[in-house]
């Protein structure tokens, strides 16, 4: 039996839009496509740990909303460890905000941690147990 990878990270849900171009300063066009899903370093890094077939221990804070429920659900459907997913009833589930340039590929992201910004060492140290049965974190 192997020993699980504990990754302490972000899970934001990432607003994608995609366009022709990038907007200027002050302007409304119409975009191309949008697309909601997952996202966060860390988060996507506990996906990929996983279905590389790594017991997977993912350690954040989420709120207890829509983007909350959506992080639970991927990390159930993905056999991740969640019980060191603190869920915040008073703060909501970071956000991005990410544009895409289809011809270029260029992008712009704006990122709000969300709960997540409010992990201090003390949540590490309420993780210790998963942490220490893990071969790396």
């Amino acid at each position: 039996m192997t020993k699980p990878i504990s990754i302490l990270g972000i899970f934001v849900a990432d607003l994608t839009f995609r366009t022709d171009r990038m907007p200027h300063k002050g302007e409304t066009f119409i975009g191309n496509s949008f697309k909601l899903g997952p996202g966060g370093k860390g988060s996507n890094q506990a996906v990929a740990t996983r279905r590389a077939g790594a017991e997977t221990i993912f350690i954040t804070k989420i709120g207890k909303d829509t983007f909350g429920e959506m992080a639970m659900k991927l990390y159930a459907d993905e056999g991740i460890n969640s019980e060191y997913v603190w869920e915040i009833a008073d703060m909501a589930t970071g956000a991005a905000s990410i544009v895409v340039n289809e011809e270029t590929g260029e992008n712009v992201i704006i990122v709000v941690p969300g709960a997540a910004d409010a992990m201090v060492p003390d949540d590490l140290d309420a993780a210790e147990a998963g942490i220490a049965r893990s071969a790396f974190f």
